[in-house]
């Protein structure tokens, strides 16, 4: 054994043994309001099937949750992906406030019958309550980002009564491709504290069952049978894609035509008491795990090979679709369970399968696929459902993560391993950005042509989306100025009240904020993965945490008047930041019949200033 072997093992022991003293009581505190939760749920759910003329009111609830939010709410309302974005750029917290507003808005929406989950609420309450804990610890940002992840895995673990299942999910959610390990104990311990004090409050959570297999004298693989669930698992995939795109689409449509966030919930509500009478059933409101009328679609009943639903998915899916993206609070991966039961059960009726084995691997394929998340989700189906049919569950969620592409329900996941590698997906980008790249191709070669004596201009031709660019262009150059302003990812703008350092946005973000509604032409902000400032030591980025240190610059581009305006304005923000103004030009390309103009740009040298605004 080396010398140092000892210290070292004893120096682990003491640094877990701190961390599990840090989890064990935030822990405690998230499975009691998940608790709260759970039996408030169950509480608004009863309610709801009891005095059917609350789903009259959804509008009216809606509108009371939106002002809630609209008023209180601001800096919590981005929910799973806020606190997702604290974990990969720790500075700003997460607001405490944010546990009692989704836990309240959630029941909200299912008192008044809106299709929602509850996982989204779980993980908020887990990352509200344990950063609460880690400013309440003075911990450091590093630590605090552990424990946000540890937070999401008690939630996790609580609500769905999976503990392994939760403290993987916690790890593997954060970056497409990769799980980080540096949470591995603390997130073990989270899951399971808070599983056990949830069941210490006396909630028990629903138990479904997979016949096939069970009775056997071991597992024995069925090469068809694989087959088959091969094949269901590119469909759970493509189904799980489908539903995160038409979810971001209802949204930014949503946001479009009503402005005003507050009366989104509202025409949703109108939505959805339209389809309720269009198709004379409420079988698709609420969590549809279970209902009091035996005849209406649950999540129990597609594992019942006697039952058939065909299309109770795709209802299932257009009412959360309706639900979330018109602003109502709630998570995502219940009615992804009822979707992906659904289809799997579909699937089996139609192939001759075993229904209920299929209905059980839709039940975390779907939202496998969906999050991203294909190892959790492997190990919540054997939680669930036991170890006799794992080689199935494992082939159903893998090929579903594959196949949704990059896509998910979570738009601040970071993409660490692109699932297919077409060369367009830069390094450490989230799914938001993914999203928004465009894919040129070159189509031809790059013939030069002469402008005038002694210049020579590329004339470049792309294919994009379909369309050959081959006509002869024309530049209009204009003069424009852009500024760069530098500072470190920790860097927080100011605010007000007690926990304002606390809770204030990262100061880049405010900044580009401040840009946009200042009418800056263009505002963007550049990471740093290394290098140094100021003559200071060299700044690497972390494998696994982010360097809060490196430099950062948030650029603007915009009319000079402009640009020195938004900095008289905004001093007290730039106050001691290092900012640079450089004369750039802006070059617009038009459609000629042959006439090909060319400007070359001032030197750069000409009209860089460099200002600290004091």
């Amino acid at each position: 054994m080396p010398p140092n072997a000892l210290a070292n093992r004893t120096l682990q022991a003491f640094a877990l043994a701190r961390w599990v003293l840090f989890v064990l009581p935030m822990a405690a505190a998230v499975g009691s309001a998940c608790a709260l939760f759970l039996w408030a749920l169950d509480v608004a759910t009863r309610t709801r099937f009891d005095n059917p003329v609350l789903l009259y009111w959804l509008p009216v609830g809606g509108l009371a949750v939106g002002l809630v939010y609209h008023w209180f709410g601001r800096s919590a309302e981005s929910g799973n992906n806020l606190i997702v974005e604290q974990i990969h750029e720790p500075g700003a917290g997460v607001p405490l406030r944010m546990a009692p507003l989704i836990l309240v808005s959630t029941v909200a929406t299912h008192l008044f019958g809106g299709s929602a989950g509850r996982e989204g609420t779980a993980v908020q309450l887990g990352g509200s309550l344990a950063s609460g804990f880690g400013k309440a610890l003075r911990l450091e940002l590093g630590e605090v980002r552990l424990l946000l992840m540890a937070g999401i895995a008690a939630g996790f673990g609580a609500v769905f009564g999976t503990p392994i299942a939760g403290a993987v999910f916690a790890l593997e959610v954060l970056t497409v491709g990769r799980i980080q390990y540096e949470a591995l104990v603390p997130c073990l311990v989270a899951a399971v504290v808070g599983d056990w004090v949830c069941l210490q409050w006396g909630i028990e959570h629903t138990h479904f069952l997979i016949g096939f297999g069970a009775d056997g004298p071991g597992f024995r693989l069925d090469i068809l049978l694989f087959a088959q669930v091969a094949i269901a698992g590119v469909a759970f995939g493509l189904v799980s894609q489908f539903f995160a795109e038409s979810l971001h689409a209802v949204q930014g449509l949503v946001k479009r035509v009503v402005p005003f966030a507050p009366l989104r919930p509202v025409l949703g509500g109108l939505v959805l008491i339209a389809l309720v009478h269009a198709l004379g059933t409420r079988e698709y409101l609420g969590l549809g795990v279970w209902s009091p009328n035996p005849a209406d679609v649950t999540i129990s009943g597609f594992f019942d090979p006697a039952r058939s639903d065909a299309w109770a998915w795709a209802w299932k899916l257009l009412f959360t679709v309706v639900t979330l993206g018109c602003g109502f609070k709630g998570g995502e991966v219940t009615p992804l369970f009822f979707i992906g039961a659904g289809l799997g059960a579909s699937i089996g009726h139609t192939i001759g399968a075993p229904v209920d084995l299929f209905a059980g691997i839709g039940f975390v394929a779907v939202f496998a696929g969906a999050s991203n998340t294909p190892i959790a989700c492997t190990i919540m189906g054997i939680e669930l459902f036991g170890a006799d049919n794992a080689v199935y569950i494992a082939t159903g969620c893998f090929l579903a993560y594959v196949f949704s592409g990059h896509s998910g329900i979570y738009l601040s996941q970071r993409v660490g391993v692109p699932k297919l590698d077409h060369g367009f997906v830069p390094p450490d980008v989230s799914l938001r950005e993914v999203r928004a790249l465009p894919r040129p191709r070159p189509n031809v070669s790059l013939p030069r042509r002469r402008a005038r004596p002694g210049v020579v201009v590329p004339i470049v031709s792309y294919a994009t989306e379909g369309t050959t660019m081959t006509d002869t262009h024309y530049l209009i150059p204009s003069d424009v100025g852009m500024l760069r302003i530098y500072l470190r990812p920790r860097d927080k703008a100011p605010g007000s009240g007690r926990f304002a350092s606390w809770g204030a946005k990262p100061l880049y973000r405010e900044l580009v904020l401040l840009a946009k509604k200042a009418g800056i032409v263009n505002a963007v902000a550049h990471h740093t993965h290394y290098g140094f400032s100021n003559h200071g030591p060299v700044q690497p980025e972390g494998s696994e945490t982010p360097n809060p240190e490196l430099t950062m610059c948030v650029e603007l581009v915009g009319h000079r008047p402009d640009l020195e305006a938004f900095c008289r304005h905004h001093g007290a923000l730039l106050r001691d930041k290092v900012i640079v103004f450089k004369h750039i030009e802006r070059w617009t390309v038009g459609a000629g019949d042959g006439a090909l103009e060319e400007k070359t740009p001032a030197p750069e040298t000409d009209d860089v200033a460099v200002a600290r605004v004091g």
